[in-house]
C-alpha cells in the first residue's frame, strides 16, 4: 500500500528529464557571425551576388510584355522616324499622292532599310486609321516594343562578367526623357533601364528618336511594381541609390557606385515617390553651385552614370 501511495503522490503526470535543453540553453549562442553570413545584411547580398557571377548568371526570365503598336503621321514626322532608325513594319502611302521631295525621301529610306511593307491606301482609309489627323498622305506603323524583364538586365551584366549598372525611372512620363536616359545608359556602359508599367513613359516613336538609335542595343524593362522590382534587386546584391534634392549624401561621396547598383531617378517636379524613396539604400544629391533647383531625368541620369563609369575604369 505504501508503494502504491508513493506512485500516486507527488506531481501530476509522467516525470521526464529536460533532455539536455537546460544545459544547452546555458551555453549561449556563441560569437556574432560575420556580416557576410547574416541573413538580409547588405554584405551578404553582395557576397551572394558575387557567388552567382562566379557560378553562372541567373536564369533568364520571360520578357516584360509588349506595348501596343503606334502610328507616326505626317510627312516630316515619318521621314524623321525613318531617318532615326525607329522600328517600322508598314509605310502607308495615300493613292495619287502629290509626290514631293519629302515623300520621295521617305520612300527611299524605307526601301533602303528593308523589311518595311509599302502599302497604298485611299485617303478615307488613312483618315480612319489616324482618327482624322493631318497625315498628309504618309502613315508609318511602329510595331509593339518588346520589353525585357527587370531580372534580364542583371543576367546581361553577369554574362559580361560585370557589376550591374541599371537606371530605374520613377514617375517620368515624357518619352523624350526616357530616350535621353537610354542614350546615356548606352554611352556609359550601363545594362538597361527599368520603367513602371503604369503612369510612366514607354518606348514610343518619340523615345526611339531621342535615343538616337541606342534603343536598338540598350534594353528597357518594364516592372509591374517598381518598389518590388527594387527590392528584388536588393536581394540579388545590388545597392539602390535614389537621386533627391534633399539627399543625405553628395554624389561624390557615394562609394556604392563602384559595385552593383541601381540608380533611381524621379520626375523633375515631384522627385521620388514615397515608397520608392523609402526603399532606397541611399538618397544622394547632385551638387549644383549654379543654384538650379532640379535637373530633368535625362541630364541627372547622365551625370551619375558618368561618375559610375569613371570609378569603374
Amino acid at each position: 500500500m505504501a508503494a502504491n501511495n508513493r506512485r500516486m503522490s507527488g506531481k501530476k503526470g509522467a516525470q521526464v528529464g529536460s533532455g539536455g535543453k537546460r544545459r544547452r540553453g546555458l551555453e549561449g549562442k556563441g560569437p556574432t557571425p560575420p556580416a557576410e553570413m547574416r541573413k538580409g545584411h547588405a554584405k551578404q547580398r553582395a557576397a551572394n551576388a558575387k557567388t552567382r557571377r562566379a557560378t553562372g548568371r541567373p536564369q533568364q526570365r520571360r520578357g516584360g510584355g509588349r506595348s501596343t503598336s503606334e502610328l507616326v503621321v505626317g510627312r516630316n514626322p515619318v521621314y524623321e522616324a525613318l531617318r532615326e532608325g525607329v522600328p517600322a513594319s508598314t509605310l502607308y502611302v495615300q493613292q495619287f499622292i502629290d509626290n514631293d521631295e519629302r515623300v520621295r525621301e521617305a520612300l527611299q529610306l524605307a526601301a533602303e532599310r528593308g523589311g518595311i511593307n509599302l502599302m497604298e491606301a485611299p485617303r478615307p482609309e488613312l483618315d480612319r486609321m489616324t482618327n482624322g489627323l493631318n497625315h498628309q498622305g504618309l502613315v508609318l506603323q511602329v510595331p509593339p516594343y518588346e520589353y525585357a524583364h527587370p531580372e534580364d538586365l542583371v543576367a546581361a551584366a553577369h554574362d559580361e562578367g560585370a557589376d550591374p549598372l541599371i537606371v530605374a525611372l520613377d514617375g517620368v512620363t515624357d518619352p523624350r526623357n526616357l530616350g535621353a536616359v537610354v542614350r546615356s545608359v548606352s554611352a556609359f556602359g550601363g545594362h538597361g533601364v527599368v520603367v513602371p508599367e503604369r503612369r510612366a513613359a514607354g518606348m514610343t516613336a518619340g523615345a526611339w528618336k531621342t535615343s538616337a538609335g541606342t534603343a536598338a542595343r540598350t534594353p528597357v524593362a518594364r516592372a509591374t511594381n517598381l518598389t518590388r522590382a527594387l527590392e528584388s534587386y536588393q536581394k540579388a546584391g545590388l545597392t539602390v541609390v535614389g537621386l533627391a534634392a534633399d539627399g543625405e549624401a553628395e554624389l561624390g561621396d557615394l562609394a556604392a557606385l563602384d559595385g552593383p547598383v541601381v540608380i533611381v531617378v524621379g520626375s523633375e517636379g515631384k522627385g521620388l515617390s514615397r515608397l520608392v524613396g523609402e526603399t532606397c539604400d541611399f538618397r544622394v544629391r547632385i551638387p549644383m553651385p549654379g543654384g538650379a533647383e532640379s535637373l530633368n531625368a535625362g541630364v541627372a541620369a547622365g551625370i551619375v552614370l558618368y561618375e559610375a563609369a569613371r570609378r569603374r575604369r
